[in-house]
């Protein structure tokens, strides 16, 4: 049996989980981005300063520098998996598709559903039915 991955992701985290010969594993991978960037000082006595938040620009760049790391991590730790359903409910799992599809591997297969916001098992019963190794799948 090839290894197979599935992983639920949005911007600020991902549950992955792995099915191989070897059984079944899953971890959590945290971004540690933050979408809107705070403005230092109290919000009712301190005054709004352009100088006290960093320009759009510099914002911009330290959020996709974010993200690459957290899809670089994500991508290193799947590196070895043949197939891959990459699910969740906005914009990362297309740019996360993307990042490994930078990473050429000829033999990968890579798809992708949207899916709402789910908890650790319901993404494990997710994967192991898209590969059909749901047990209760099997008996029917």
């Amino acid at each position: 049996m090839k290894t197979n991955a599935g992983l639920w992701i949005d911007h600020r985290e991902a549950i992955i989980v792995v099915l191989s010969q070897a059984g079944e594993e899953t971890k959590r991978v945290q971004s540690s981005v933050e979408k809107q960037l705070r403005r230092s000082g109290e919000p009712s006595t301190g005054s709004f300063d352009a100088q006290k938040v960093p320009a759009d620009d510099s914002r911009e760049r330290a959020y996709t520098g974010h993200l690459a790391h957290y899809y670089d991590e994500i991508v290193a730790y799947l590196h070895d998996a043949g197939s891959i359903v990459i699910f969740g409910p906005g914009e990362a799992k297309g740019e996360l598709k993307k990042r490994f599809e930078k990473h050429k591997n000829e033999t990968r297969t890579i798809e992708i559903e949207t899916a709402d916001k789910m908890t650790e098992p319901q993404v494990m019963a997710h994967v192991r039915h898209h590969f059909y190794l749901d047990p209760a799948r099997h008996t029917a």
